[in-house]
Order: structure tokens, then C-alpha cells, then sequence
């Protein structure tokens, strides 16, 4: 789809596929708004097609230019907080960021001044963008490497499609306890609540479906770990956790399921995010180097390793 942005007007040239559509069933079926922004698009004429404002069910043609009123500035209840940010990919509709650990992705409350969203949000402002800011995913507050970041409503809607069609794929290197033997292998275990802990989670066969890949990257048989790459078909709260934990082969640090105090964290880093953007359809690739200091993981050519 061809877009271009002007001002605080998005245009997009409707290609053959999306011609005999109406309007609304575009913005239903191609952008995934929900009935709530379609009504607020309407009543705030922010839709035009051609340059001209139109009934909704008008019905889209090849070449036809549709304006969209996205970029303008949205107040949002997100109190900006000034932080050192690592951006690993940004556009007008979306943003990467690198997190570091000791941090909650989203804030707890609406006096919350401390989460990565808060920092996103004063890294915005500094642009001049005041946007209503939505994560598509989180990271455990020690967790740290690649969230993905909405600017917009409507392509938080589109990103969440992905999320659920499981087409963002997310890649964690990871430290864990023991030499590994095997080489590659996949964790297929339900994961539920822990009754007697409150933010512990447990495998459990009444519990939701989870299930991890993971690949030996290499052997530090003099450290008793093992460098590996996870990737989820399924995304459970310390499901990678709870899985490395479940063979005997908990995360190095993560004191919470039974491994060793060896760092100050659990040594899990999401190390690589994959998606198609929304927008442009292009296939857009991150990879987020940790950031400890000092370093948990080895020094490696991570993308090298990861592709």
C-alpha cells in the first residue's frame, strides 16, 4: 500500500485488491478499527476521499487517494518521564525500544511515573509528538531487549491483530543453568497460577497452553551454563521461565524459579523482533544488543548468530 504523510494527514493510494470496497468496510476490514474509532472518524470528519468528504459507503477505487486525520497531537493520561532510551527502529506510526532491566513496561496506576511507557512518552514529547502511546507486548520488569510501541490507536489495533495471528515473532538469548546436551528441543507444558505465590506461575494441567523452542548457541562448560535462543508459539506470563525452570535448566539469576543468585537478574534478553509493518507492508527486522553493565551475556555478533 503506497502512503505518504502530510501535515497531520495520512494518504494512501488504494491499490486493485482494495477496489469495490466502501469506506467503512476499509477501515473495518484492511485497517481493524473498531466500531468506536469508525464513529469518532465520522464525527470528526476526518476522512476524505480525493479531497473531498464523502459519504462512508462510498466505494474505493484503483488510484483513489483516501486522507486520513491521523497525526494530529492526542493528549493522552501519561505523565512523561525523562529517561536514557535506546530507540532501535522508529517511524511515524511505530517505535522499537531497547529496555533495560528494573524497569515495568506500562505503568501500575495513573500516578505511575516510572515505566518504560512514561519514558517513551517524554521521548515523544521532545519531537514535539503527544500521542496516545500503547505497548503491544511487555518484558518482565527485569527482562530486558525489544518492546514494540503503537503511536496511534488504529495501528495499535493492527499490531495486535499480529500479536494474536502470532505473525510478531520475538527471539530472547538467554543464560541457563547446566550444560545442555541436546541441541535444539520444544517445551510443550500448560503454565498456570502458582496458589501459594502470588507472582509465581507454575506448569499446571488445568493451565493455559504454552509452548518454547529453544537452540544451544554454545556450551560454557567452565561457568555450568549454556547460551541458547528461545522463541514462543504461545505468550504466557515467565513462560520462559517456567519452562527452562520445568527441565531443569532454570534461567542463570532468576532466584524466583530456582536458579542460582549468579546476577543481579534473570539472564533472558529479547534479543530480536520480526513483523510486517501495518502500513507499509514492509518486513521490518530488530535486533536489540544487551545492555548490562557489567555484561551478563558473551560478547557476540548477535545478528549473525540470530538470522
Amino acid at each position: 500500500m503506497l502512503f505518504e504523510k502530510k501535515g497531520d494527514w495520512l494518504l494512501l493510494k488504494i491499490p486493485l485488491q482494495w477496489e469495490g470496497l466502501s469506506i467503512e468496510e476499509f477501515f473495518s476490514r484492511v485497517l481493524l478499527a473498531s466500531k468506536k474509532q469508525i464513529h469518532l472518524f465520522k464525527m470528526e470528519k476526518k476522512v476524505q476521499l480525493n479531497n473531498q468528504n464523502v459519504p462512508w459507503n462510498s466505494l474505493l477505487k484503483q488510484e483513489d487517494i483516501l486522507k486520513i486525520k491521523l497525526f494530529q497531537q492526542q493528549p493522552n493520561d501519561i505523565i512523561p518521564t525523562y529517561m536514557d532510551l535506546t530507540i532501535l527502529y522508529e517511524d511515524d506510526f511505530l517505535l522499537v525500544v531497547n529496555k533495560p532491566d528494573s524497569i515495568d513496561t506500562h505503568p501500575h496506576s495513573s500516578e505511575d511515573t516510572s515505566s518504560l511507557l512514561n519514558g517513551v512518552a517524554y521521548y515523544l514529547l521532545l519531537s514535539g509528538e503527544e500521542r496516545q502511546l500503547k505497548h503491544i507486548h511487555r518484558l518482565d520488569r527485569d527482562t530486558t531487549g525489544c518492546i514494540l510501541f503503537a503511536k496511534h490507536d488504529l495501528v495499535a489495533n493492527m499490531l495486535d491483530s499480529l500479536l494474536r495471528e502470532r505473525k510478531i515473532k520475538r527471539t530472547y538469548i538467554a543464560l541457563i543453568e547446566g550444560v545442555l546436551s541436546q541441541k535444539s528441543g520444544t517445551i510443550n507444558k500448560p503454565i498456570g497460577k502458582d496458589r501459594h505465590h502470588g507472582s509465581r506461575r507454575r506448569i499446571s494441567e488445568t493451565g493455559q497452553q504454552a509452548i518454547t523452542h529453544f537452540k544451544r548457541i554454545k556450551r560454557l562448560p567452565s561457568e555450568e551454563l549454556t547460551l541458547i535462543s528461545c522463541s514462543l508459539d504461545t505468550g504466557r506470563t515467565h513462560q520462559i521461565r517456567v519452562h527452562l525452570s520445568s527441565i531443569k535448566h532454570p534461567l542463570a539469576g532468576d532466584s524466583l524459579y530456582g536458579g542460582k543468585p549468579l546476577f543481579h537478574r534473570q539472564a533472558l534478553h529479547a534479543a530480536k523482533l520480526q513483523f510486517t509493518h501495518p502500513i507499509s507492508q514492509e518486513q521490518i527486522t530488530v535486533f536489540a544488543p544487551p545492555l548490562d553493565t557489567p555484561p551478563i551475556f558473551p560478547d557476540e555478533d548477535w545478528e549473525a548468530i540470530l538470522n
